[in-house]
């Protein structure tokens, strides 16, 4: 900017213009104001930190060197190791976001002492793409790097790659490991049913999705359902159908499941979308969790703008009959003050399926009540029944 300023000066003005420029470069400028100065493409500063969440007391910092990015970290037990805790971090080296650019990526694998206060750095591995997803598998550790998934164990030098599987097409952004199954997620094609086959060392994609979804975050719900978010704003609960097989004795050699590419191309079984939402925001995080003490577990997402909700399950069909005939007359008499149609937005990339829009069901209490009168006759009760029962059901779940 100081180069510019001084470019654009004429020549009287020259002399004012070079004064101003270096005052201009002087002059630090206040970061609670202007905050940090921003990094350029390729430049990155991370260090990894120890901390009490419950203090905020610093435990141990390590500083990584200029330009190099940690991306990821897991915990990780190791089957050679013992009890031993091992702290894997994924750093990508020179990354440029966009145009995407990376120089390559490093595995950092640190000791963690027994009162988990301190690390003591074993090894680095290097790779030559950047890792984004790590998760402990079995006593080994499953790693994305890049558009591949790999399997690596512990080494004395390195961590030694065991297996890898090719057929993610894009980049590995989050792994999920319950029991024999891996969910691996793609950044732009959702997720992938991943199964490790000991006696071949091979990892089978044997079941995928039918819809694109550019996952931002995943969370396993149950041994067959993982709930996925994306960047344009959707939830999405995927479900393997029961009689997908991913079993061993099916196929021994393991090649079928490698070459039978089954409907567009892809895994040669498909997931169902069990649920679909357009929530407007962009999901971060999703987490199975229970609210309130021996309360009923509840998904629970927050977005990009500080926005934290809460996606909860009908426990009766009674419940679910109730709000979506609810639902149904707040469409038609409180429309959005705009005038989109509800469900036109709630269905925005993906058809809004099992899932009730609890904030226009809220705002029943908001309504005049002439509207409350119609609406609660028409699903039986009075008013105050209808408030009663959106209560309830917040109760039951949150606050």
């Amino acid at each position: 900017m100081a180069e510019e300023m001084q470019e654009a000066a004429g020549a009287e003005e020259a002399a004012v213009a070079r004064e101003l420029a270096e005052a201009f470069l002087s002059e630090e400028p206040n970061e609670a104001v202007f905050g940090a100065p921003r990094a350029g493409p390729g430049l990155w500063a991370s260090l990894i930190r120890i901390i009490a969440p419950t203090t905020g007391q610093t435990f141990e910092i390590h500083r990584l060197e200029q330009n190099y990015a940690a991306y990821c970290l897991s915990l990780v037990k190791f089957m050679n190791q013992g009890d031993q805790l091992f702290l894997i971090v994924g750093v990508a080296k020179d990354f440029q976001l966009n145009p995407r650019v990376s120089t390559g990526g490093f595995l950092y694998t640190y000791k963690v002492n027994a009162e988990c206060t301190s690390l003591e750095l074993v090894h680095k591995t290097i790779l030559d793409e950047v890792p984004l997803a790590i998760c402990p598998y079995q006593g080994r550790v499953l790693i994305g790097v890049g558009r591949m998934l790999r399997l690596y164990d512990m080494g004395k030098k390195k961590l030694l790659r065991k297996c890898e599987n090719k057929h993610i097409p894009n980049a590995v952004v989050s792994i999920n490991a319950i029991g024999q199954r891996i969910y691996v997620s793609d950044v732009q094609e959702s997720v992938y049913a991943v199964r490790y086959k000991r006696q071949e060392n091979q990892l089978i994609v044997f079941a995928d999705d039918t819809h694109p979804r550019w996952i931002t975050t995943t969370c396993v719900l149950d041994y067959d359902t993982v709930a996925t978010a994306d960047k344009f704003g959707n939830i999405a609960v995927i479900r393997l159908a029961s009689g997908i097989n991913d079993d061993v004795d099916e196929d021994p050699t393991g090649n079928k499941a490698l070459w039978d590419r089954g409907l567009l191309n892809g895994a040669s079984q498909k997931a169902d979308t069990a649920a679909c939402f357009h929530v407007g925001e962009t999901v971060m995080s999703l987490q199975k969790a229970t609210l309130i003490p021996g309360g009923s577990e509840s998904l629970v997402y927050t977005t990009l703008s500080g926005t934290v909700g809460v996606l909860v399950p009908f426990t009766s069909h009674e419940d679910h009959d109730f709000f979506q005939h609810l639902e149904m007359h707040m469409r038609s008499e409180h429309p959005p003050l705009c005038g989109r149609d509800h469900l036109s937005f709630r269905s925005y990339y993906y058809p809004v399926k099992n899932v009730i829009d609890g904030d226009l069901c809220e705002q029943f209490n908001s309504i005049e009540p002439a509207k409350q009168k119609s609406i609660s006759g028409d699903l039986e009760r009075t008013p105050s029944e209808v408030s009663k029962k959106l209560e309830d059901v917040r109760t039951r779940y949150a606050f």
